[in-house]
């Protein structure tokens, strides 16, 4: 058995069984790969993959077993990689985050300013998408660190480790009867058309369940992933924009009002996934801390170490900030 063999069948459950896809992201040949999966599963004994002729179908029951064991040979050969580098020099690397475009454009960038400063050799690489989309390249190891407030949840190999808590403003434009004395309530947002995060973006989860919970179906015209794209909308006069509090900028939004909508909404907390048995460098723990001064080395040892569905005990008494 070779790590090279172990490494191929990962990656080929990870490219949907698409054999030709997967050399190509390796850089190697089609029949190569075809040819050491067939030596691997002659000397196991087994199919991990079915197969229609040529094509891959789908993963046996014994070959599910087998991937999984093969990541973990993968993500512990990794680990020894990063102990190597840590002993060998300690501020130098990369790290790889993935995130959502609010974390990117109004969370992370007084924190990797800093941290860039301090680590002129970490390569510091972030990726962007869905929480979904997030969570899984964590959990499938293409990225380091999730960041993000929705679905991170749904992985259950990933730590979540509480960073802060915030929540959203109302956003219309000067001349609007809600910037001129009108209550805000749910009821009164209700009757105008909605600007508003995407369904599974930034909170959108708890936005819907406060209309829901008064028995209200709010007019929701259009979405975006995007609060600088929310903001253009409600300058077009589409509707009126609820957007994160953090998106808001008193400086570039001077010809909006940014109402506070805090009674109105549960706040929502956003949270960094780490997916179970990463090995983390020094400059990990740091980058870390400087995006939740509370989340000290000590106390992401100790999620590390409980696990996921565990890590909430090492937190639950800690008063998260608000932004």
């Amino acid at each position: 058995m070779k790590l090279q063999q172990l490494r191929y069948i990962w990656e080929v459950t990870r490219h949907n069984l698409n054999v030709s896809a997967t050399a190509q992201s390796l850089y190697t040949s089609q029949p190569g790969i075809s040819k050491q999966i067939r030596l691997l599963e002659d000397e196991l004994g087994v199919e991990i993959f079915a197969r229609s002729g040529k094509h891959l179908t789908r993963v046996t029951p014994a070959g599910e077993s087998i991937v999984e064991l093969a990541s973990q040979v993968l993500r512990t050969v990794e680990n020894i990689k990063h102990v190597a580098q840590e002993h060998s020099d300690d501020r130098r690397g990369s790290l790889s985050i993935a995130t959502t475009h609010t974390q990117a454009r109004y969370a992370l960038p007084p924190v990797i300013a800093d941290f860039t400063r301090k680590y002129p050799d970490v390569a510091l690489h972030m990726q962007q998408g869905t929480p979904k989309q997030i969570a899984n390249m964590v959990s499938e190891g293409q990225a380091d660190f999730a960041i993000c407030t929705e679905s991170l949840e749904l992985f259950n190999d990933l730590i979540l480790l509480p960073c802060y808590r915030w929540n959203r403003c109302v956003l219309v434009p000067k001349d609007h009867p809600l910037a001129n004395g009108e209550e805000l309530t749910l009821e009164s947002l209700a009757s105008y058309a909605l600007v508003t995060y995407t369904y599974g973006f930034t909170g959108r989860s708890q936005l819907d369940d406060a209309f829901k919970s008064h028995g209200l179906a709010p007019n929701v015209v259009l979405t975006a992933s995007d609060a600088d794209v929310i903001k253009t909308y409600v300058r077009l006069g589409m509707g009126i924009g609820i957007v994160a509090h953090m998106a808001v900028d008193e400086v570039a939004d001077e010809d909006l009002v940014a109402l506070d909508a805090t009674h109105l909404f549960e706040s929502s907390t956003t949270k960094i996934g780490i997916r179970r048995g990463t090995f983390m460098r020094s400059y990990m723990f740091e980058f870390v801390e400087r995006f939740a001064p509370h989340l000290t080395r000590e106390r992401v040892e100790a999620a590390l170490a409980a696990g996921p569905r565990h890590e909430h005990e090492i937190f639950h008494d800690i008063e998260l900030p608000v932004r």
